[in-house]
Parts: C-alpha cells; structure tokens; sequence
C-alpha cells in the first residue's frame, strides 16, 4: 500500500472513532482522562530529561507531539487534504515521516477508544475504588493487545528515527523554510510546524554527537519497562509505581 491509501486509511479510521467519541459525553470524559493521564505519566517518566540541557526539547516534543491529550483533528484534516499530493508536495524522507506518524496515530487512537470503552465499565461499578491510577491499570489489562502495545512503542520510535534521518538530508531544513509560505498558502500548516519543530529538535541533538540514538534508547528502555509493568505487575504494585511516577511530573 502506498503512502497516500495509508494515510487516508488511518486519517478515516481515526474519524470514525471520533465520531463514536463525540456521540457519548461518557467516552469523551473517559478518552480525556485516559489521555491526561497518560501525558502525566509521559511527563513523570521523563522528568529528568524534560529539565536536562541535553534532551528538554526532545522530550518536550515527544510530549507535545505524541503523548499529548491536545486535539489533533487539525493536522489529521490537513494529512487528508494534502495526502494526494504528499509526494508531489515534500521530498521522499519527509513521506515516510508522515506515514509513520499517520500509523502511529491511528493504532494509538484505537487503543484509546478501547481502553475508554474499558473506564466507563470500571466508572459505572459501584464498588470500584475512585482511583485514576487504579481504573487506568484495570482498564490496560482488560484491553491487552500487548502485541499491539509493542507495535506503538515501535511506531514511536519509527517516527523519531525517520525525523533524525531528516538532519542528514543535505539542504533539507532551508527546503522546509522556503515551503513554510506555500505549506500555509495549501493550508497545510500544522503539518509543515510539526515537520520543522521535529527537524529542529533532532538537528540539535545531532550537532552533539549520537545524543538522537540516545534519547531514542532511553523511550525504548522506559517504555518497554512500563508495558511489561502494566501487563504482568500485580495492581496494586502497578498502581504505586503509576503514583510515584505522578509525582515526578509535579
């Protein structure tokens, strides 16, 4: 499949959950909490990075980028709209980020909306505990899909390793400033910012050594820790490992 089908799939796949979202207050509070949550948790994990001189903009990017609870619909639209001319309008490398993103986007999604589905059973139960932590762990386990699980935390890395092959693209960067008019003028504009807060991201990193590799072996590490921790801890120890993690994140 190439890369227009797979964006357009993935951008209509995530339309229809949207739309399932919207329809029921009880799923958008769940897929709210579900998604603060998580960026909490993101926030709290890398605590020591986001203040770091060496990886703040990094991890800041990962957070804002793709563990954030912000609304995407924006660049979902634009990904869409301009998926037909994706390869006419930017250069091969910036394609396969795109692609990337978009699949990463799409299975993240669909766990989301399983895992809300999963939080509104927890929430209607009388005798359930009012505890975030413990509803997120519960709601984990009865989703699973760990397999799935796995293949996001590739997807992110996936997206971070096409962004770090960008800074080695000879004349690259002054290419995306040049298309920053035209990316506006297409209405492609959140694309074009996140295209350049990434390329920028990684370009520091890459102007101090391997540090790129780095970061990306440590959300490897730490992701990987949590995913095993989440599936097969016990949930009360899931639980108090969730809320130490909390508190890092102040």
């Amino acid at each position: 499949m190439d890369a227009v089908h797979t964006i357009r799939e993935a951008v209509a796949r995530v339309e229809v959950l949207r739309a399932l979202t919207a329809a029921s207050p009880a799923h958008r509070d769940a897929i709210q909490a579900i998604k603060g949550f998580q960026a909490q948790r993101f926030s709290g994990t890398y605590w020591d990075l986001l203040v770091s001189a060496e990886f703040a903009g990094a991890a800041r990017f990962f957070l804002e980028e793709l563990y954030s609870d912000k609304d995407y619909s924006l660049r979902d639209a634009q990904f869409a709209r301009i998926a037909g001319g994706l390869q006419r309008f930017f250069p091969a490398q910036v394609v396969a980020t795109a692609v990337s993103l978009a699949q990463l986007h799409v299975l993240t999604e669909e766990l989301d909306h399983e895992m809300a589905v999963a939080w509104i059973v927890d929430v209607a139960d009388p005798n359930t505990p009012a505890n975030t932590a413990l509803r997120y762990v519960r709601a984990w386990k009865r989703v699973a899909r760990r397999d799935d699980r796995n293949r996001q935390l590739a997807e992110v890395l996936a997206v971070g390793y096409e962004l770090n092959r960008l800074t080695h693209t000879r004349g690259l960067r002054l290419m995306l400033k040049l298309m920053r008019r035209p990316a506006m003028a297409a209405g492609v504009g959140a694309l074009q910012s996140f295209l350049e807060a990434g390329f920028d991201t990684f370009s520091d990193m890459a102007a101090k050594g391997e540090r790129a590799n780095a970061f990306l072996s440590l959300i490897r590490t730490r992701e990987s820790h949590w995913i095993d921790t989440l599936f097969d801890g016990e949930n009360s120890s899931c639980v108090l490992a969730l809320n130490e993690c909390l508190k890092k994140a102040g």
